[in-house]
């Protein structure tokens, strides 16, 4: 694949739409650890979580009556579920699920931000194989 300056590295870019994009990526920066990589005018900001990157945008007019937090979420791998709630708490996010260790070897919790889009946040703290805890591998 072409490297490209002007587009994250990660493979996989959420882009949630938000009614201001600049206080958007401000508040996920703060609260929930991200860094800003790329400002486009006032409609669109790239930024980066640990190894992979999300994209916030504006929110378009005929998207004004949709629902933000139905049928979406995102899940960002992080090093230490615990602190990074914390955090979270800390500065106003709204914890929908508190810290939690899954059978299948993440510590996760679930928060929403201030626009309503649902973010899960998770730890891997072992390798388990998901045939131990039920599931149906297929290309592992």
């Amino acid at each position: 694949m072409l490297s490209n300056r002007s587009i994250p590295h990660a493979t996989v870019i959420p882009v949630l739409a938000y009614p201001d994009v600049n206080r958007a990526a401000d508040w996920l920066c703060d609260v929930f650890g991200f860094s800003v990589r790329l400002r486009i005018g006032d409609h669109r900001v790239q930024l980066n979580v640990g190894e992979g990157a999300v994209t916030v945008r504006e929110l378009r007019p005929n998207e004004f009556d949709a629902p933000l937090g139905i049928g979406h979420s995102v899940t960002i791998r992080i090093e230490d579920a615990d602190a990074h709630y914390e955090r979270a708490k800390a500065r106003g996010a709204r914890i929908t699920q508190e810290p939690s260790t899954q059978p299948y070897g993440e510590r996760q919790y679930n928060a929403e931000d201030f626009a309503g889009h649902s973010w899960t946040f998770s730890q891997s703290v072992a390798d388990i194989h998901p045939a131990e805890w039920g599931g149906t591998p297929e290309r592992l």
